[in-house]
């Protein structure tokens, strides 16, 4: 995980939010989640996972988180952007792109050149990574997925 403290600010109509590198408390972790209406996950897997990450993001509007993403991988040949979501009071203002934007910055700093960076986009996320030059991988391949 990277320490870096600068701040991701692109100039937007997102200007008084903050952007700041991490992950939230596993707490934090799960209200955010829940609250922009992904699936639950429990205190103790949060605990394991979130210091695993590869790189994440928080954003902040005062001191307060309402929105986070992670980017998680093996740190060379594969790299996959989970938990994007903003609590829904702050949605439609264009946060969701802040995060992103800061995501994609620091795999672009830092990922090597050819890695796979993939995700999985629920609705209508799609049109907001494609901003990022994510493509649709189907009929070519399609994403699968199992729960344990």
């Amino acid at each position: 995980m990277n320490s870096q403290s600068d701040s991701y600010a692109p100039s937007d109509a997102a200007d008084s939010y903050t952007l700041r590198p991490g992950v939230p408390s596993a707490e934090t972790y799960i209200r955010l989640r829940t609250g922009a209406g992904l699936s639950a996950k429990s205190v103790e897997a949060a605990e394991a996972g979130l210091p695993n990450s590869w790189y994440g993001v928080v954003l902040l509007h005062g001191d307060e988180p309402i929105g986070m993403g992670r980017v998680i991988g093996d740190g060379g040949c594969f790299f996959q952007i989970v938990d994007i979501c903003v609590a829904p009071e702050h949605q439609g203002a264009g946060l969701g792109k802040k995060i992103m934007g800061g995501l994609i910055a620091e795999l672009e700093r830092r990922a090597p050149a050819g890695a796979y960076v993939s995700l999985i986009a629920d609705g209508d996320a799609r049109f907001l990574y494609r901003k990022f030059g994510f493509l649709e991988t189907a009929p070519a391949s399609v994403g699968m997925s199992r729960t344990v």
